[in-house]
């Protein structure tokens, strides 16, 4: 006799099942019986146990009205610290989230809950997963819903969070980067509501855990100054300039001192979803240059077309610099660079506040450069569009180089001489590690505007930024090898 079964995932028609999801059926339809109560005495062997687990993971995503009987089961049972339990989660929020029906969606959130008051093994994984499923410039009420449910599991679990620092700064990361969006682009009740929670969220955890923020990085900073509008953010912003003391963080007096910490590659992830990653680096590993044009639709059509989505360009530009650092065979192999997609992604933003902050995405880590910590390969991007764009998109060139010189004068006219140093130690960097031969390209370029060729000739042999310049290179011990091999050539080739 078959057994029915509610569905765990949508599929069109013809498309062929998950195999997570036909191993999760699997096991559900042979266990079944042995789900309910009374449940067997006998201590089921490695397999059995595994098999019984995935049952019950089926069971509770799938039939609410059972959530109880097959809690008591789990945790009768468990004799992994639910390891395979939250495994199983995980590769189903990982591979399979975006297909997730409703009921099953749910379920998933309440088990994660669940699995955070029992200190369940993985469940920070698990959660850390969850907060990558929030996608950037969908405001639809799906999205909405689990960026809603994850403020309040993260709120309502403090105790929790405080004793796992990296889900709560990969939290606070993604809330901040979301209530930019949701402060700015939507209203309504719904959306009201949602803004409290991310509001009171991101104060807490800065307010009381700040000495952990700080391993955010320098993007802390960036994504702060898009919330300082918001008056609960005004008070932060008066206290971490006037009153940095306030904080009770040894070892942090000023905004330099964040600036300093490179922030690392996780939080980037973050803001991409697992199936954008997977797409992204598709396209910059495999995709001839000539071929990339049907790529790019598709993926616009796909990322881009919602209103509002185009956010989410700017997280992508954040991701390409700082995640994903092509080897010398994929260099030279003739696949399409990341200064042409990011060129393509840059001419892709509709309104001038989404494209200020792509540019400020794109150049982020020039202002603070140190060559001790930072990768060429991370500002690699931004110098090669410039100079590749010469003559043919000369606007680009134009453009790029009036915004940079706008950041140096304004980003933090009070550190404008940190800033500075920091723009031309990566411009020194990228001549001396062969990413561009020299800068006569642009500085002997008739169609370059005449102003903007006498600011950066000024800019480049100013005396007191040199003279602190090579100070600094002094200061500064080994020689940091990054993956650049095999650069000089191909810079030569795409100029």
């Amino acid at each position: 006799m078959t057994v029915p079964t509610n569905p765990l995932l949508h599929y069109n028609p013809y498309e062929a099942k998950h195999q997570l999801d036909l191993s999760l059926t699997k096991a559900y339809l042979l266990l079944h019986s042995q789900l309910k109560p009374p449940f067997p005495l006998t201590i089921p062997s490695s397999s059995e146990y595994a098999l019984l687990t995935q049952a019950l993971a089926f069971s509770l995503l799938t039939q609410p009205d059972l959530t109880k009987i097959n809690l008591k089961h789990l945790h009768a049972s468990v004799t992994d610290g639910y390891d395979i339990f939250t495994t199983t989660l995980l590769n189903l929020t990982d591979n399979c989230y975006p297909k997730l029906l409703p009921v099953p969606r749910t379920q998933l959130l309440f088990l994660c809950s669940q699995l955070i008051d029992v200190a369940a093994f993985k469940v920070d994984s698990l959660v850390i997963s969850l907060l990558r499923r929030i996608n950037g410039g969908d405001f639809t009420e799906p999205n909405l819903w689990l960026c809603a449910e994850l403020a309040k599991i993260l709120s309502d679990n403090w105790d929790w969070l405080v004793d796992e620092p990296l889900v709560l700064t990969s939290a606070l990361f993604v809330f901040l980067r979301l209530l930019a969006d949701h402060y700015r682009l939507v209203s309504g009740p719904q959306l009201d509501e949602l803004k409290r929670l991310e509001i009171s969220f991101c104060i807490r955890v800065l307010r009381n855990c700040f000495h952990l923020c700080l391993g955010i990085g320098r993007d802390l900073i960036r994504l702060l100054q898009d919330l300082f509008v918001i008056p609960e953010f005004k008070e932060l912003w008066k206290d971490l300039i006037c009153d940095p003391c306030k904080f009770g963080v040894l070892g942090f007096s000023d905004l330099c001192d964040i600036y300093r910490i490179k922030t690392p590659r996780h939080y980037f992830l973050l803001r991409i979803s697992q199936e954008m990653e997977a797409q992204l680096r598709f396209l910059l590993t495999h995709v001839k240059w000539g071929n990339q044009q049907r790529y790019q639709v598709w993926f616009a059509k796909k990322y881009l077309s919602l209103p509002g989505s185009e956010t989410v360009i700017v997280d992508v530009i954040r991701f390409i610099c700082q995640c994903y650092h092509p080897s010398k065979e994929i260099i030279q192999s003739g696949v399409i660079s990341r200064w042409a997609v990011i060129g393509w992604l840059l001419k892709s933003c509709k309104r001038n506040y989404f494209e200020a902050n792509a540019k400020l995405a794109l150049f982020y880590d020039w202002l603070f450069f140190n060559d001790t910590i930072d990768s060429i390969m991370d500002i690699e991007p931004a110098m090669l569009l410039i100079v590749s764009s010469v003559p043919q998109y000369m606007e680009i060139t134009h453009c790029l180089l009036e915004f940079l010189f706008l950041v140096v004068d304004n980003y933090d006219v009070q550190r404008k001489n940190v800033i500075a140093k920091g723009v031309l130690g990566a411009f020194n960097a990228l001549v001396k590690r062969g990413v561009v031969h020299s800068l006569e390209v642009l500085m002997n370029c008739d169609k370059l505007s005449p102003f903007l060729r006498e600011k950066l000739s000024k800019f480049l042999f100013d005396k007191a930024l040199v003279s602190q310049e090579k100070e600094i290179i002094q200061m500064q011990s080994g020689d940091h090898q990054d993956q650049i091999a095999g650069m000089p050539e191909q810079a030569h080739q795409w100029l």
